[in-house]
């Protein structure tokens, strides 16, 4: 199911202050970063990757798979209204030779450019969200407090592991951008970058 997603306007002055040159290249310009490079791309942590400039929820641990493409690879999204897909013919030269025109993908709710979708991804969806490290954020997924038994007995640990900090209702955390991880050290600060 699809839901419609409310745009948010975003302060581009805001954005060079808070994100690192190359994460604001990433979502505010279209560039790509370096391949292989970027922190995310051999990172298999369980949990939800957001948005790095607006925090919307996108992409679940459990779609990433090692592609071999050198950037983050998704299979699906959270929810297809979580993004919006636009035709890519940026470079022209593959355009015009190879006859391929790249679509896009950008954050349905600020319009961040996160990278591009591909149709050679798994079976069952042969889709490759080829993601940019520097245009997400990783949320690590808590257990709620109280997993370490499995006794189900109780209504009252039911309720209590439901209102815990772990996953809510659609599988995200509920944790405030503020809990997020910090962003700024490891390949994003490379100023360097390649187009996929």
């Amino acid at each position: 199911m699809e839901n419609k997603t409310e745009k948010v306007a975003v302060d581009k002055e805001e954005l060079r202050k808070r994100l690192t040159p190359l994460q604001y290249q990433v979502t505010q310009e279209a560039a790509t970063e370096r391949p292989f490079t970027g922190c995310y791309n051999k990172h298999y942590e369980k949990g939800v990757y957001q948005c790095i400039v607006c925090h919307q929820d996108l992409f679940s641990s459990d779609t990433k798979y090692d592609s071999g493409c050198g950037w983050p690879a998704f299979n699906d999204v959270l929810d297809k209204g979580k993004i919006t897909l636009h035709r890519d013919a940026s470079i022209p030269v593959i355009s015009k030779m190879l006859g391929m025109v790249r679509t896009e993908v950008r954050c349905s709710k600020c319009s961040a450019h996160m990278g591009h979708v591909f149709d050679d991804g798994p079976a069952p969806k042969y889709l490759r969200y080829c993601i940019n490290s520097a245009s997400i954020d990783f949320v690590p997924y808590k257990p709620p407090a109280n997993s370490s038994s499995a006794s189900s007995s109780s209504s009252s640990a039911a309720s209590a592991t439901k209102s815990s900090s772990g996953p809510n209702a659609n599988g995200t955390t509920n944790n405030t951008p503020g809990q997020k991880q910090a962003a700024a050290a490891g390949p994003h600060t490379n100023n360097q970058t390649s187009k996929k």
